[in-house]
């Protein structure tokens, strides 16, 4: 029985040694901290490989070419808007006909009943919508597990750089828009506008394909943008339509993009980005606005998401929208939002633990068990509380004008027609029904426009209610966001502040509403710890600038609050996961650590020449997703080339490499106007002087004898073995370049090979269309049928290898290192140190802050 040291952590929690320790290898047998494995995931490949092919490419490329290219990418970023918009208003249209309908019937019976005494039967009728509606959900879910949940922190895995399985699939995004109208529909306390984001992502990887692996008969000709640097631009971009179809903000969407994932931005990308999401708003405003008001051509309804204008009663000479000294009470509220969501956070980490240690290795039908239990809770809940925790409230009388709490006559009439009034007599409502019976955002408009009072105790309940049972539900198997939820609930402990100021301190200036907002971007903030893109998604929201400055500092507020405690909502789903994320950047003592000490030294490499039978074994027998082509540094090159073509091969390609870098030193020396004093000079004067006869390589021979001591002699054709001594396993590999499992795996999928006794120059030659044809799904190396190729023909990879990638030295600063590979969207990053050896080699999982950590620890126990 292992024994648990506790640590610190830098959140102030205490967390054990073991778990640490285990969780960087992304898996731990503790029972009660069960993570999915990190060696599930991989990263995404931002950096381009100029190969061969691809510099075929570029040779037959022009300014008309490049300038049709770009063209095409705006026409593919509109469009990816307008599918977006589109997705949004399939998603608005459904969810407002079957909300509507169930409470119609609800309503009726309930207005029947009341005088019958037949409650329990508008029950059951309420409970037949929401337990339909949300096992249609489930069994979505089951179709395509990943359609689960919000789909942010998959999609900020994405734009991290990290490849989550079937996250982009078009199967996901038809479940996840399907399935999310019937959970909100079904009454649960989710949201819409958080699915859209990872609709609008998906439409964004997909659309730009045109062909899908779920409809495979449809097959385009669209050789174009099959790379993920293309592709992960397209899901920034869908991202961010997302959030401005859902919050009509198309800025806000931008900044969603910026802020909350990717690792590589340029200014071209942001102007993409922001006319995706403007076609998006615009797009979804247009045919909304077209169909509920019969206004075509108008602009009323910007996004799924509408906060109204915010505007004082012209009666109440007292009102202002907010002051100076409310500025402190925005403060405390940011302090007691970010308390309530790191609390709101620790107990939903905590019931996802639970779920991942016993719903989910059970049957599927478990999961949708558990979903329809949450409804029936969530409904028993709501009905009870709406028809015996209520209180009757007093009709203000603008409710009855119309028109002087917002400018739009059709909101007005929206939030009184959303009046409830259960069981209450003429003239009153019923102030819990109003909250829990009517959709979401009506609720939400209710506490930030109705200037009918809302009792403290009613606030109180339905704040307590909806904390828990939100909570609970984020995180079962349902498509379910957390914005709406989230900015009802605040919006209650806003709207409760207002009430208490007013009526016990005596504030009579003070505008409910402005409360409501703030408490909402309090508990939003301090639930997802989003600053910049969520502030300007409210102020966009609410259509009011003078609100900035408020939102901006209760979200900082509440933000800095949260982080003493816990992360974000969204990161403790990612890091549950097991995902690779990389932060922004490192801690400052991360320093005193360099490459060396986080590289990987174990390598598993090829050749220049390779034979097929070698690199089917290195394919079959390891997981890794490139491999360094390399040479070695050999003390009797002459004797061991001797009768063999594929050493002579490797050895006589190393030396054209060594005369390349000797050309190139000759012609700085004379560029400078001096002599070189190197070993390169020696050899590039001997070489270039004069024709000599092929004994003169011989000064070639010495020059490496001089540098490098001899070792085995192994053949190349051998793949890398666990019996290998420490010697053969770590002597010098003069580093070439990096060629990726899927280039390799292609290769031999196409029969590119020659034979011993051919030249390398036999060699069929694939194009750059031809080698990303597959993309993204390269065959697996298990799959290929190989028995029509000789295992000891030869493989020339040269001409399909990176030969320039990110090269750090051994001695680069963490912080340098991790700067260079989240910037450039790296993949793997060699360590080669300053005669071209290559020494290790870095990926996403050695930047970890765990990997960091245990590595900083051995660092200060050598000290």
């Amino acid at each position: 029985m292992s024994t648990c040291v506790c640590v610190s952590s830098p959140h102030g929690c205490a967390f054990p040694r073991l778990f640490v320790l285990q969780t960087i290898l992304g898996e731990t047998h503790e029972e009660e901290d069960e993570i999915l494995p990190r060696k599930d995931y991989e990263s995404l490949d931002y950096d381009r490989c100029i190969n061969d092919p691809y510099l075929e490419v570029l040779e037959g490329m022009d300014n008309k070419k490049a300038q049709r290219y770009e063209a095409v990418k705006w026409v593919l970023v509109f469009a990816i808007g307008v599918c977006t918009g589109l997705v949004g208003l399939f998603v608005d249209f459904f969810v407002r006909l079957f909300t509507q309908l169930k409470f119609r019937v609800v309503q009726s019976s309930v207005e029947e009943c009341s005088e019958k005494g037949c409650l329990a039967l508008s029950l059951l009728e309420l409970l037949g919508f929401n337990l339909t509606f949300v096992f249609l959900a489930s069994l979505l879910v089951l179709i395509q597990p990943v359609a689960a949940g919000s789909g942010i922190p998959e999609i900020k895995c994405y734009l991290n750089g990290v490849k989550v399985p079937g996250v982009v699939r078009l199967r996901t995004v038809v479940c996840k828009a399907m399935g999310v109208l019937f959970s909100v529909a079904g009454g649960l306390f989710v949201g819409k506008e958080g699915p859209m984001i990872h609709s609008g992502a998906v439409v964004g990887a997909g659309l730009p394909q045109f062909q899908s692996i779920s409809l495979r008969k449809i097959q385009f000709n669209f050789p174009y943008f099959r790379s993920d640097r293309d592709k992960r631009d397209f899901v920034s971009a869908g991202a961010a339509a997302g959030v401005a179809a859902a919050f009509g903000a198309p800025i806000g969407g931008t900044l969603f993009s910026l802020e909350e994932g990717s690792s590589f931005w340029n200014q071209g990308l942001t102007w993409k980005v922001l006319f995706c999401s403007m076609a998006a708003t615009f797009t979804l405003n247009f045919f909304r606005s077209g169909i509920q008001f019969g206004s075509w051509g108008s602009f009323q309804l910007p996004g799924l998401l509408n906060f109204g204008e915010f505007k004082c009663s012209e009666s109440d000479k007292k009102c202002h929208l907010w002051t100076a000294v409310d500025l402190g009470f925005f403060i405390l509220m940011g302090i007691v939002g970010g308390l309530l969501g790191a609390t709101f956070n620790c107990l939903n980490k905590r019931l996802a633990r639970y779920r991942m240690r016993n719903v989910h290795p059970k049957p599927k039908l478990v999961r949708v068990l558990e979903s329809l239990l949450v409804s029936l809770t969530t409904t028993v809940v709501v009905f009870v509380a709406s028809m015996v925790l209520g209180e009757c409230r007093q009709m203000s009388s603008s409710s009855h004008s119309g028109n002087d709490t917002l400018s739009l006559q059709d909101m007005s009439e929206d939030i009184n027609s959303s009046i409830k009034t259960f069981f209450c007599p003429n003239e009153t409502y019923n102030d819990m029904a109003t909250l829990f019976f009517n959709p979401q955002e009506s609720a939400i408009l209710q506490l930030f426009h109705q200037d009918g009072t809302f009792s403290p105790v009613t606030l109180s309940l339905f704040f307590l209610l909806y904390f828990l049972l939100s909570c609970w539900t984020y995180g079962i198997s349902v498509p379910s966001g957390l914005f709406v939820p989230s900015l009802l609930c605040g919006a209650a402990f806003g709207r409760l502040v207002a009430n208490l100021l007013k009526s016990y301190i005596g504030l009579d200036h003070i505008y409910s509403g402005t409360f409501a907002l703030i408490g909402a971007a309090a508990f939003l903030g301090g639930v997802v710890r989003m600053t910049i893109s969520l502030t300007v998604i409210l102020i966009e929201s609410t259509n009011e600038i003078t609100y900035g400055l408020p939102i901006m500092i209760t979200l900082m507020v509440a933000k800095w609050t949260g982080d003493f405690f816990n992360k974000g909502i969204y990161d403790i789903h990612v890091n549950l996961r097991g995902v690779p994320l990389l932060e922004w950047e490192t801690e400052v003592e991360m320093d005193k650590l360099r490459a060396s000490d986080i590289m990987e030294p174990n390598l598993t490499y090829v050749y220049p020449h390779t034979r097929i039978q070698s690199l089917v074994s290195i394919l079959r027998t390891t997981v890794h997703h490139a491999f360094p082509v390399v040479t070695e540094n050999r003390g009797n090159e002459r004797e061991f080339m001797k009768g063999n073509q594929l050493i002579s091969n490797n050895i006589k390609f190393k030396k054209s490499s060594i005369l390349t870098r000797a050309g190139e030193q000759r012609k700085r020396s004379q560029s400078m106007k001096s002599y070189p004093s190197s070993e390169l000079r020696n050899m590039c004067d001997e070489h270039i002087a004069t024709e000599e006869p092929p004994e003169k390589e011989d000064l070639l021979q010495q020059m490496l004898e001089r540098r490098y001591t001899p070792y085995p002699n192994l053949y190349p054709d051998q793949s890398p073995s666990e019996e290998w001594t420490m010697e053969e396993r770590f002597r010098p590999l003069t580093f070439h370049g990096l060629i990726l499992r899927s280039q390799l795996v292609t290769l031999l999928d196409r029969g590119v090979c020659y034979s011993e006794s051919q030249s390398s120059a036999s060699q069929p030659r694939l194009s750059h269309a031809e080698m990303s044809e597959d993309y993204p799904r390269y065959p697996d190396i298990h799959d290929l049928d190989l028995t029509l190729l000789n295992p000891r023909m030869i493989v020339d990879v040269t001409p399909y290898m990176n030969p320039s990638p990110f090269t750090v030295s051994p001695n680069t600063h963490v912080s340098q290192v991790f700067n260079l590979f989240r910037t450039m969207g790296l993949r793997h990053l060699p360590v080669v140190n300053a005669v071209g050896e290559i020494v290790g080699i870095i990926t996403r999982h050695n930047l970890t802050h765990e990997f960091l950590q245990a590595r900083l620890r051995q660092h200060y126990q050598t000290i």
